[in-house]
This record gives C-alpha cells, structure tokens and sequence, in this order.
C-alpha cells in the first residue's frame, strides 16, 4: 500500500542426486523444503572444530523449484511478474543481506505514474485516496484532518510491537528452543492473545519515545475508522483477514510494509541462492511420505516417492541424524512412527486466497466504483468492510467489496500488436468471473476470458493456502518436536512472512550446529550470527 507511514529452474550444484557416501565423521540433515534451514547450516557448520562430524545436507522439493510462496510468472512481453510472496521491506535483514550476499538488484513491486491514484473502498465509496505526485506532507495532512492523532498512535504501536519481535534477533535470544517462552518473555503474548480489533480498542496504549527510548502511555485509543479504514485494508491486502479475526501482532505486522522491495525477476532467486550457496544435495520433485526410526536412538530414515507419478514410494539410501521438516505439516502428508515425534505437530488452518493477473488495454472502470462517467478511478484498489457489514473469517468476511485488491503492476507492450498494455493482479475470496472483469474493465469479457476479441490478451488464475488464520492465541509450535526432528512451520501462527520463515530456519541450524559441536546455546559462534543477519532489524512483512 503506497501511504506516507507504509510504505526456475535450478542449474546442477553440489553433490548429484544420487547416493550419499556413508562416513561416521559425517552428520547427515534432511531438510523437507527449507532453503534458509539449508543455507544457514552450511554457514554456522564453517564454525565447528575440526574434530567435528562434517554436515551432509540433502533437501527434498516437492516441486521442480525452491522458494515455496515464492512463485514468478512470465507475462508474454517477458516481464516477470510476482504472484506469491510479493514484498518484502528493506528492514527486513536476513533476506535484505542475502540480496547484497547474492548480488541480486532490488526494484519496486509497482511502477506507478503521476496521477495515479490509489484508494481504499469499502464497496459504496472510497474511504481514503492518494495521488502519485503529490506531496508527502499534504497526504499526512489530510490523514491527520481526518483521523486526528490516530495515525501517530498507530505508528508508534507498530514500532513498539516490531520492535518486541526483533529481540528475537539479538545474542540473548538467538537461538531458542521455545517459541511461546520466546513471545512471553518479549512481552507479545498480550498482543497474540487478542484481535486486532481489540488491541486498538484499548485507550492505554504504550509505546516509546523515539528520541530517547523511554517509554509513556496514551491514554486516548485509536479511532474506530481509522482501524477500520487504513489498519483493515492492510489486514485484508496482507492476510486476507479482517480486523476482527487476526491477533493483535500479525495485525500491526500488516502495517509495517515501510520501504516494501521486491528482487527483479522474482524473489524467489534469493531461495534458489540459498540453496545453491549450500552445497546441499538437492532432489526436486520429490515428496517425503513417510520418516521412521528403526532403532530407538539410531538413525532416521525417510521414503520418498516422485511427486506426480504413479509409482510406489522407495526407500531412500542413507540415514539421517537429523530431520528439518519445513512444509506446512498439514499439507506434507508424511507418516511417521511412534518414535519420530515427540510433540504432535499442530495443525495450522491456511486461507485459500485465489489470485489473478491479466493484461489488458483497458484501464479500470469508474462506474465500478459508483463514479460518474468520466471520472478517473484509481489505478490501485484496496478494500475494507463498510460500517454497516458485519465482520467474518476467511473468505466469509470479504463484504460486498468481493476482493481483496486490484493492483496495476505495470504497463506492457503486446508483442503481437505492439499496443500499450496494463499488467494487473486481483486478490479475491473465489475465483474470478468474465462477468466480474466486464465491470471491472467496462466491457464485455468472454466466458474464454482470452480471445481474438477480447479485452484481455493475457490472463492467468492461480490460488494459494496463503496465510495461515491469525486467530489470537498464547501458545505456539515450538521447533524442537523430537530426538533430533525440527519443526520451522510454528513460527506462521505467530508471524507469517519471508522474513520470520527465514529466521526460524536460520534459528533451527544453529540449534543443530551448536549440538553438533557441543557448542554453548549462547557461545563463541554469536559473531558470526551477526555477520550474516545483523543487528536491528526493524520490520517484517510482505504482502503475497
């Protein structure tokens, strides 16, 4: 959201995907889909002494890349265009120093005009607008006209909640085995434990003092537009969630979107860096579908099967002294037996989020939004719940609006009639419909939504478990989940970006290179913990 207080394949690498030598002054790690666990484990592994077992790494992908959410497409000019996992924030340190790392260019996720305009619909009118172009303080100036001293409150509950969650980055917190001791002992656990809705409600919200870090109250809560304006139109962009149903810390995370970036080309190169910067063994394609230990303080062993094939799941070739499970648990679909996991790993519900990019010469329609025949409609539309519609979860609480988002990314040149064209990308609840785009555009979309006569020249429909349902709770996953089974999935009920996935797999390798090396938790190798993701972040989020 653009606001003045917001702001594939993989080359061969490494060992081949065939067997693995057997050495005991080895210490073999599977890895199930985690490029960071991958990338941070050979990184710490360069700090053990030279007695130490050795670390051979062997990922499982399910699909034919890396990078999960992560996910690139082509439009047919050749630009690439995001489709998952859209932004991340130049504060957010782990993946910002892999890109200075990996010598990958940044650049904005849109690539707006002057004039263009961006507003928030509650699906009867526009709520709050911007232009590109206009001056920074007149934008703040109409906010606080309008809001009063809200937006100030805001900001400050969001620098002190991010804040709280970036100690997790520093010597005395990093690494953790307990995830919920973690978030109690920063103090979030009163945020988690309630909606959004319900933190901005509180007339006592405190915060610090930027100039000298003390700390005071306010004693006047923000206002109810305000959250349900400019907060909830992040909640929903960000998490498809409503104010109502997401806890108070995920709620402020959607908020801190300052200096949002994407790599060019598609963030997903910087997982596919990760990976190759590795040196792991590297099976794509390949599903893990079940993990047994035989022997109760042996090895590990896991089958795997080529995902989409028809064939019976094999036994893999060698055993392993540890296994980091990254997948959403849910979704992998492995079996285990009674002696892999000692903590049953929880569910975590998932919203399926559908998202659409098309091109088209045509610009969005004004009388969509209830304007005159005439007038400009924005070029970027977000959307929020008017005062009479009642919030709900999921793809329930979407309201009369019946999408998250319309964004125009870019403009393109058609390679087959050379006309100027706009890239654009829809959020919504369900899947969309010709005669949905035939409003949205003012003019009839075939049911092929593509066509010699179509006002669409490219179209492309996906869907995505996207986020998981941020419903307030006390208590999370903690990685450690068996004798040397991890678990990196329990930080999206807490957090659910880029970021914090890359910082419980960076958290999970040290815990397991520590142990290698029989290393203190808190010990010599800190250094070079800061060396690779530095001190004082501030600020995850990315929108999908």
């Amino acid at each position: 959201m653009k606001f003045p207080w917001l702001e594939l394949a993989l080359t061969g690498f490494g060992a081949t995907a065939g067997e693995a030598e057997v050495d005991e002054k080895v210490h073999n790690v599977a890895v199930i889909a985690g490029s960071s666990t991958a990338y941070y484990l050979s990184r710490f592994a360069e700090t053990l002494p030279t007695n130490a077992p050795a670390l051979n790494i062997t990922i499982f992908e399910k699909t034919d890349r890396v990078g999960g959410r992560s996910l690139t497409v082509s439009a047919p000019s050749g630009q690439p265009v995001e489709l998952g996992a859209s932004i991340f924030i130049t504060k957010n340190e782990i993946l910002l120093n892999a890109t200075r790392d990996f010598d990958l260019a940044l650049g904005n996720l849109r690539e707006g005009s002057p004039g263009d305009i961006t507003a928030i619909w509650d699906g009867q009118e526009f709520v709050y607008q911007t232009t590109d172009g206009e001056s920074w303080w007149w934008d703040v100036g109409k906010m606080f006209w309008r809001y009063g001293m809200s937006p100030y409150r805001a900001v400050n509950l969001v620098k002190d909640t991010v804040g709280r969650f970036l100690e997790l980055y520093e010597e005395h917190n990093f690494p953790f085995r307990s995830l919920s001791a973690k978030v109690y002992e920063l103090g979030l656990v009163k945020q988690t434990g309630i909606t959004g809705s319900e933190l901005l409600k509180q007339k006592n919200v405190r915060h610090m003092v930027s100039c000298n870090d003390a700390e005071r109250t306010d004693k006047k809560q923000i206002d109810e537009k305000f959250a349900r304006h400019i907060i909830q139109a992040a909640t929903r962009v960000n998490y498809a969630s409503n104010l109502a149903f997401i806890h108070g810390v995920e709620a402020m995370v959607s908020f801190a979107t300052e200096g949002a970036v994407s790599v060019e080309g598609g963030n997903w190169q910087i997982f596919d860096k990760m990976v190759q910067s590795s040196g792991a063994t590297l099976h794509r394609n390949t599903s893990v579908t079940s993990i047994s230990r035989p022997k109760q303080d042996g090895k590990y062993f896991v089958s795997t099967k080529i995902d989409g094939s028809a064939s019976a799941a094999e036994a893999y070739s060698i055993g392993f002294d540890e296994v980091v499970i990254a997948a959403p648990w849910q979704f992998s679909q492995i079996t285990t037996d009674a002696s892999v996991l000692r903590h049953k790993i929880e569910e975590v519900p998932y919203t399926k989020l559908h998202v659409t990019l098309f091109t088209s010469p045509y610009r969005l329609h004004p009388q969509f939004f209830g304007l005159a025949p005439g007038a400009k409609a924005p070029s970027n539309v977000y959307t929020t719940l008017s005062e009479d519609e009642t919030p709900a979860s999921g793809a329930d609480g979407v309201g009369r609006t019946g999408f998250y988002s319309i964004s125009t990314l870019k403009t393109t040149n058609n390679p087959n009639t050379g006309r100027l064209e706009f890239v654009y990308k829809i959020f919504s609840a369900e899947a969309i419909s010709p005669a949905f785009l035939s409003s949205v555009l003012g003019t009839a979309v075939p049911d092929s939504f593509t066509g010699d006569k179509s006002p669409i020249s490219w179209y492309h429909p996906a869907w995505f478990h996207s986020y998981p349902i941020e419903l307030p709770r006390v208590t999370f996953q903690d990685p450690v989940v068996g004798d040397g089974v991890w678990y990196t999935g329990g930080i999206e009920s807490f957090i659910s970006t880029m970021e914090t996935s890359a910082l419980m797999g960076m958290n999970v390798a040290k815990l397991i290179v520590d142990e290698v090396g029989s290393f203190p938790q808190k010990g010599g190798e800190d250094k070079v913990a800061e060396d690779m993701y530095g001190k004082g972040a501030d600020g995850p989020g990315d929108e999908l």
